[in-house]
């Protein structure tokens, strides 16, 4: 059975998709380099007031890497993969993309087209000739073999494409380099490409309070009763216990509609009042 593979045009809906990210590589999860792509991509959808629901780390084991692929493309949800679309030996992404969709992987001939200027710009940098049938050039247009019908990304730093897919699911999976400097104008192109029309840049406001020493079991009830008093508002506290200036404290606030949430943040304080607490600042937050 294949899925279908069309170009992802999720900007013709008015639903805001839910939006993943998937980061491949064994050298993430033994610790030889740090992740930077979740905080990045949280950046960069936040300044378009988008959040980011889920993550998922995964080795470079194909298995695992096709199941994940498999869940994403059946999600609905909207997917970056970060990672695993080179033409090592230890980058199997593209292949794995490929099973998951049930799909044969073929030279996308804009990708291949790219990948040869890539080259001869390079032989043109070091004073050799271009050798189109040499076997390491021969090897490279590797990374421009795609899951039949992909679409791709343009890569800004040296031309070496990334690629889009949708599974029968609706999940629609972009495939970027592992590379920063790559992933993130990469990212950046396919959010103002093709989700432009989610953005909500100021349309929603974080309003909360500073609590010292306060417990969230005292909390709760509180919280409780805002969100069932202002459908659509989220309410949210986040503790900690040993912050270098307010020390244990809890950060509670709403979340929402700038109109919704003033009034949710009005009765929340109001609220409070029936307990005896010692308050930090209070913050704002719009996205």
């Amino acid at each position: 059975m294949t899925s279908q593979n069309t170009a992802p045009h999720p900007d013709a809906t008015s639903i805001t998709p839910t939006f993943g990210l998937i980061i491949i590589g064994d050298e993430i999860m033994s610790g030889k380099r740090q992740d930077k792509h979740m905080p990045k991509v949280i950046e960069l959808m936040a300044a378009r007031g988008l959040s980011l629901t889920w993550v998922e780390y995964v080795g470079d084991a194909p298995e695992r890497i096709t199941a994940t692929l498999a869940r994403a493309f059946q999600s609905g949800d909207v997917v970056f993969s970060c990672g695993g679309i080179g033409a090592t030996p230890d980058d199997h992404t593209r292949q794995c993309a490929g099973k998951a969709l049930g799909l044969p992987l073929v030279l996308h001939p804009e990708a291949e087209s790219l990948i040869r200027e890539r080259m001869q710009d390079t032989a043109k940098e070091q004073g050799v000739p271009y050798e189109p049938d040499r076997a390491d050039n021969v090897h490279r247009l590797n990374m421009g073999v795609f899951p039949q019908g992909a679409n791709i990304i343009r890569n800004p730093y040296n031309k070496i494409p990334g690629f889009s897919c949708q599974g029968q699911g609706g999940g629609a999976v972009h495939f970027v380099p592992g590379f920063p400097v790559m992933a993130w104008p990469m990212i950046e192109s396919v959010l103002d490409d093709h989700y432009a029309a989610h953005f909500q840049r100021n349309s929603h406001l974080e309003k909360s309070v500073i609590i010292l020493g306060a417990m969230e079991s005292t909390l709760t009830p509180f919280m409780e009763t805002i969100e069932a008093q202002h459908p659509g508002i989220k309410v949210f506290s986040l503790p900690s216990v040993d912050h270098p200036q307010w020390g244990r404290h809890i950060e509670l606030g709403v979340k929402g509609e700038p109109a919704q949430a003033e009034l949710a943040y009005t009765d929340l304080r109001a609220a409070l009042l029936r307990l005896n607490l010692t308050y930090g600042p209070e913050l704002v937050r719009n996205l």
